[in-house]
């Protein structure tokens, strides 16, 4: 669930920050994180125009053949977005390369967005529990044992 994998990702990323700084390490360079963000925004876009076709059209025919167009046009979209990038590339920057490469359909665009929607969320849980670990643990076990309307609602 979006849920579980933003806290998660939120952990991940708090943990190795915290893990870094406490060992005197400088914090990990924001252009790979920025690239990410940037990344899934193209496709969160894609999805996004996905979701307006479907609505908009319902002849079959007509829907395959613009869904291609759609995903031609993403392709063409990050090919201008990842020539742009400053810096090195890297192995992120091929896995990119790779799925954007691949084979699309609704369910490669899917997992995009679910480890970041509520990211922001466990950032201010984590403040409000004044940096404390198992106060956020706490806090974000009541959390998931209530329903998931409820629960979205307080994130």
């Amino acid at each position: 669930s979006a849920f579980n994998e933003s806290f998660a990702s939120f952990v991940q990323h708090e943990g190795l920050r915290q893990w870094r700084s406490a060992r005197g390490l400088p914090p990990l360079d924001d252009q790979h994180q920025r690239r990410n963000d940037e990344f899934v925004r193209l496709v969160l876009d894609l999805r996004e125009r996905l979701r307006a076709l479907y609505a908009n059209t319902h002849d079959t025919e007509k829907i395959a053949a613009a869904k291609q167009r759609e995903f031609r046009d993403f392709r063409d979209r990050y090919r201008q977005w990842r020539d742009t990038q400053p810096g090195a590339r890297d192995a992120a920057d091929r896995s990119r390369d790779a799925f954007v490469a691949g084979p699309l359909n609704n369910a490669s665009l899917l997992p995009f967005g679910l480890y970041d929607q509520w990211l922001p969320a466990f950032a201010t849980l984590f403040r409000e529990a004044g940096g404390d670990w198992p106060t956020f643990y706490a806090h974000v076990r009541a959390l998931a044992r209530e329903p998931q309307a409820q629960r979205d609602g307080v994130l």
